[in-house]
């Protein structure tokens, strides 16, 4: 998607007919009056004398929004928004087949995930590197930044991971609405509410190891696990957002950041710049933990070398998140931070909280299922590894597409074109079938050999090859469910996704697992099933909720959020905005 900055087209293009008369179709009855009022001034639309839940009603106008007219009323002219260039025409327009608006969304969605899915790949080898550089040391040590790992994800990254799926209800609407301002607005308001779910992290991390002690851990794991918390501790939070370094603010803690800096780049259409960053970054972390934990003497470090190359790593992605933000992208999505930056948190809070119990109940439930595997014997957790690693690894093609869909129906919301967010909806859910079956595929094929990859004992390779078919059949419903996230994402339904995903492995899938692997005595075979059976229950009715949305009512509501955010700007002492 290009991105046009600054950049003011004069004309009477269609496009600059429907930005300009939004605030007016929203608000046909003060129409007139808009009109006459000094073009120097921007009226603000009074408040109702009591509260409403009513949504504007603009599907009566959203013909006249898409195809205006020389009549379309105009306010007075306002800055060019960037704009979503399409490949076709309007999903209304007849001389548009719908076959090609079919294939228009499936080129557009594609673009947009292929980098999201490098992004993910590499950072991916972030977290990694350290577990492979200190596998070598000792079993212990491997042990340690095991635990480390793991509680780090149970305990921190999930929670911002959820927390920060708020931003993709927020921010593409607002990138295509008349006040694309409203991006840099929300993305400051995250790095609020990300600062202040920082603190209980901060508390489990650096009491963990009395944590994992009083769990009955062995005390030499319980410290190292410890001490690798402590030391990427220090690039978790930081600013929690590249662009707040315009108040001289200093990032030495990254993760938060970088989740929320991503988001502000992607609602842009901006998706290689992450993508970019980290092709950087990644080489340069795997030097650096070879060099901290395996180097020469004057600067090895050990075990603690692999959480310092983490920090220095996610850090660097920091500092060059905010060089490309002040330097090279477009401002146009950037509001200078006020006292407004403190406002309106409760709706972060409660979409966020939503997002954690949708994103978090998720990646529980895998920790849940490697400790029942666990219990089933050596054979059967080596196994669990393999299969585990497998999924999460081609998982990461449709969590691509999950973000790319959120993005674009964002935008396509945010441009009032309920119609193509529709069709874009359709599209990402038919993707998601399509990379699902070539997994499956491969899982199949190369089943008898799959394990070799990972490891040469004939029991553990056995036991992969025969539960390789029940992992095919998963990706289908797995690759559909995660795609089915995104779109709820983008209309602000985490909450939603957050009671399937609780109901799906909490309530059916891990107790179905438990009593097929080890009241059936079906072992690892059962705990797989149970997960199929989570999965198909989050697609199926995830799925049918996507497709049974009202459109209309999706763009009402963006129309109501950024109506809410005009009301409340603040005036100067002549009473403009």
């Amino acid at each position: 998607m290009a991105s046009y900055g600054h950049t003011t087209v004069v004309g009477s293009l269609p496009s600059d007919y429907a930005t300009v008369s939004r605030f007016a179709a929203a608000h046909p009855g003060n129409m007139e009056s808009e009109v006459e009022s000094e073009p120097s001034h921007t009226s603000i639309a009074r408040r109702p004398s009591r509260p409403t839940m009513a949504l504007p009603t603009i599907s009566q106008h959203s013909e006249t929004l898409r195809n205006p007219t020389e009549n379309t009323p105009l306010l007075r002219a306002e800055p060019q928004v960037p704009r979503i260039h399409e490949p076709v025409g309007d999903a209304n327009d007849a001389e548009v087949s719908t076959t090609s608006l079919y294939w228009s969304e499936l080129r557009i969605l594609t673009k947009y995930s292929l980098p999201v899915f490098g992004t993910h790949l590499l950072e991916y080898s972030l977290v990694m590197a350290p577990v492979l550089s200190i596998g070598h040391l000792s079993t212990t040590a491997l042990a340690g930044i095991t635990l480390g790992s793991m509680t780090a994800s149970v305990s921190g990254f999930s929670i911002l991971q959820g927390m920060v799926s708020a931003l993709d209800t927020m921010l593409p609407s607002a990138w295509t609405s008349s006040q694309p301002q409203l991006v840099g607005l929300w993305s400051q308001r995250m790095a609020v509410v990300m600062g202040a779910s920082l603190i209980p992290m901060y508390f489990i991390w650096w009491n963990a190891e009395a944590i994992l002690l009083a769990l009955k851990q062995d005390p030499e794991v319980a410290y190292l696990a410890a001490l690798y918390l402590r030391w990427v501790s220090l690039g978790l939070p930081g600013a929690s957002f590249e662009l707040l370094s315009k108040l001289k603010l200093t990032c030495s803690e990254a993760y938060a950041l970088n989740l929320i800096s991503r988001r502000y780049f992607q609602s842009q259409g901006l998706f290689a710049v992450p993508t970019r960053i980290i092709c950087i970054v990644a080489p340069i972390n795997a030097l650096l933990n070879y060099l901290l934990v395996w180097g020469p003497l004057p600067i090895r470090l050990g075990f603690i070398g692999a959480p310092i190359a983490t920090v220095c790593s996610l850090n660097l992605v920091c500092v060059m998140n905010i060089t490309y933000g002040i330097f090279i992208a477009p401002h146009t999505a950037w509001m200078p931070i006020s006292r407004r930056s403190f406002t309106s948190l409760g709706i972060l809070v409660n979409l966020g909280l939503a997002g954690v119990a949708m994103t978090a109940s998720e990646w529980w439930s895998w920790e849940l299922v490697a400790l029942a595997a666990s219990m089933l014997g050596p054979i059967s957790l080596a196994a669990q590894s393999i299969l585990l690693s497998s999924a999460s690894t081609t998982y990461q093609a449709p969590f691509a597409l999950s973000v790319a869909s959120s993005v674009r129906i964002g935008n396509l919301l945010g441009e009032l074109n309920s119609s193509r967010a529709k069709i874009a909806a359709h599209v990402s859910l038919l993707m998601a079938l399509g990379i699902a079956l070539i997994f499956s595929t491969m899982f199949m094929v190369f089943r008898n050999s799959w394990a070799y990859l990972f490891n040469d004992d004939p029991e553990v390779v056995a036991l992969v090859a025969s539960i390789l078919p029940l992992v095919a059949l998963f990706q289908v419903f797995d690759g559909t469910s995660g795609v089915a996230g995104g779109i709820l994402r983008a209309k602000g339904k985490q909450m939603t996704g957050a009671l399937l995903n609780l109901s799906a492995y909490y309530i059916l899938g891990i107790p179905l697992g438990a009593a097929l692997a080890f009241n059936a005595g079906m072992g690892l075979h059962g705990l797989w099933i149970g997960l199929t059976f989570s999965l198909v229950y989050c697609a199926v009715f995830g799925s049918l909720l996507c497709l049974r949305t009202d459109w209309d009512r999706e763009v009402r509501k963006v129309v109501a959020r950024i109506e809410n955010e005009t009301r409340h700007k603040p005036r100067d002492n002549a009473g403009n905005v």
